[in-house]
This record gives C-alpha cells, sequence and structure tokens, in this order.
C-alpha cells in the first residue's frame, strides 16, 4: 500500500471525483458499451441497438455503483459518426454518470464531442484518448470544441518498460509529451491510461501507475480486463477461470494506487464492482488507521458494504 510523497490531484468530472491518494476515494469503474461486436448493437454504422438491454446494462452498472459506492462512468464506443451521437444521446438521457468517448477514428470521436458541447454535456464528457499518434490538428479541434477531461494513453512503442510510459507523458527536448499537447489542447482534468497490452503486461502497467503518480501526481488507471478476455487459454485453467482473473487483473492495479479503472464489457459489472470495493474497503482502512490518510467521502465502500 502507497502513500505517495508528491500530492496527488483530485479532479471532479460530473458527479464523480477521481484521483488522490490510495485509499481517500473509491476506484472509479468504467464500463464499456457498444463496443466492436457487442450483441446488442444490430447496426453499427447507423448506430441502431436494442435500447431495453442497454439501459438494463447501464443500469446494472448503477445499482452495483450504489451498493458498492464505487463511482461509475460508461466507455462509449462507436464506429461512425452517426452511431456516436445516438450513443452519447442515449447513454445521457438514462444515467446522470459521467462518459468517455471512444473510437479508433478521431473523426468519429469530435462528432461525440461536438454533440456533448452543443447539448450542454461537456462537464460530464471525457475525451478517450490522446496518444503518441496525437496530431497538431487534434489538439486544436479539443481546445475550439471546449474539452475539459480527456485520457492520456501512456503507450511509448519506442520503451514499453514502465519508466517508458513516463518518458511519452514528459517528452523531451525534440519531441513534445502528453502533458503538453493536453494543456495545449486546454485540457483540465487528465486521467492517465498506463497501457496495459495482454496478461503479462499488467504488471507493467501497474508498476507504470506507480511512476507515474509519483512524477506528476495525475489520477492513474487502465484497462487490464480486456486483456484477459483475449487470453485464450484460460479456459484451460478452470471454469471459472476466466471471472476469478478478471477480477484480480483489476484489484492488481488497484494495488499499485490506480484510481479508475476501464473495466471492459459492461456486463462484467457484478464480477468487478464487489472485487474492486473489497479491497478499497482494506486499502482505506488500513490507511486511515495508521493515520496516512484521510477518507474523503462517507460513500465509501468501507462503510458500503461491511
Amino acid at each position: 500500500m502507497f502513500t505517495f510523497g508528491r500530492e496527488q490531484k483530485i479532479f471532479t468530472i460530473g458527479n464523480v471525483k477521481i484521483g488522490g491518494q490510495p485509499g481517500e476515494l473509491p476506484t472509479v469503474l468504467v464500463g464499456s458499451i457498444f463496443y466492436d461486436r457487442h450483441k446488442i448493437v444490430s447496426d453499427p454504422a447507423k448506430g441502431v441497438f436494442d435500447k431495453g438491454r442497454a439501459e438494463e446494462l447501464i443500469k446494472r452498472q448503477e445499482e452495483m455503483s450504489d451498493k458498492t459506492g464505487n463511482p461509475h462512468m460508461v466507455d462509449i464506443v462507436g464506429s461512425t459518426e452517426t452511431a456516436i451521437v445516438k450513443y452519447v444521446e442515449f447513454v445521457a438521457g438514462v444515467t446522470n454518470a459521467p462518459f468517455f468517448i471512444d473510437s479508433t477514428s478521431t473523426d468519429v470521436k469530435m462528432a461525440g464531442l461536438k454533440y456533448s458541447a452543443e447539448t450542454g454535456l461537456m462537464d460530464r464528457t471525457v475525451y478517450n484518448s490522446i496518444t503518441f499518434h496525437v496530431s497538431e490538428q487534434e489538439v486544436r479541434d479539443l481546445k475550439n470544441i471546449g474539452v475539459k477531461s480527456a485520457v492520456l494513453l501512456g503507450y511509448n512503442p519506442r520503451n514499453v518498460k514502465p519508466q517508458g510510459r513516463v518518458e511519452v507523458l514528459k517528452g523531451d527536448q525534440n519531441t513534445k509529451g502528453l502533458i503538453q499537447y493536453a494543456e495545449e489542447a486546454g485540457i483540465q482534468n487528465m486521467l492517465v491510461d498506463t497501457a496495459v497490452l495482454d496478461v503479462p503486461s499488467i504488471g507493467m502497467a501497474a508498476e507504470a501507475v506507480k511512476l507515474v503518480k509519483q512524477e506528476f501526481g495525475l489520477p492513474c488507471g487502465g484497462g487490464p480486463l480486456n486483456a484477459v478476455l483475449e487470453w485464450k487459454r484460460v479456459t484451460e485453467l478452470g471454469e471459472n477461470a476466466k471471472k476469478v482473473c478478471a477480477a484480480t487483473a483489476v484489484t492488481a492495479m488497484i494495488h499499485a494506487g490506480a484510481n479508475w479503472v476501464l473495466y471492459g464489457p459492461i456486463y462484467n459489472s457484478d464480477i468487478v464492482f464487489p472485487a474492486v470495493a473489497m479491497v478499497d474497503s482494506t486499502i482505506a482502512y488500513t490507511k486511515s488507521r495508521m493515520r496516512q490518510i484521510t477518507i474523503q467521502t462517507k460513500n465509501h465502500p468501507l462503510y458500503k458494504i461491511f
């Protein structure tokens, strides 16, 4: 259990506080919806989906958040400009939670951001994400739209070790770092994703959480669960192995100091929230009893599940 020497920033995005020293605030959990091959989507180009099932999934995540005290956000994934706008409109209408706007296409993400700005949703919106591929045009667009919150993806193809995440965020004499790009874009709330690539790299990403928080004091997290879902041989370990390993992957990041976790498909909320709530409680209890932190909210898993 870590207490970082550097002051740890806490940001408010919509109705959620995120960041701080481990134990001060509950871990924020972000479930993905409308992702590639999500069965509730019948036409990904036009954004046609089963609204009843989508609402059930979001409400179930919301229910698990209420039960555990872990705040939640929704990661909205879209493949076209038409689809992303429909998805954002829907999600914003069924939950008050903040949401990520996510796509492999920058143009699609910009369409979602513009809709958020036009409809007064920007305080709940997180851009996912600024990467080492960032362009000056992307920075100008983010600034012009008025985006305030963004994920900075700490993947560094030139150095995949934990220190490489720090390097891509910081930059050097010849290359701007992602933090500088974000500042130029007007981003106030920076969430660092320490880039899980596969199951073996979860340890690298967890170690990077410690380095990034110590260096910059920014809220850190990542997406370890998708790596488990893509691990083909996990089923050879037993019928419950995938669920157990999924929960373990998420809590490994939290033990390293992560403030938020993108936990993959939103249907995993039943698995992830209880595991994270338990770990959050043990960290907060120990560190508060040792007078290393003050728990910042009464709506903490420590008070909700015990």
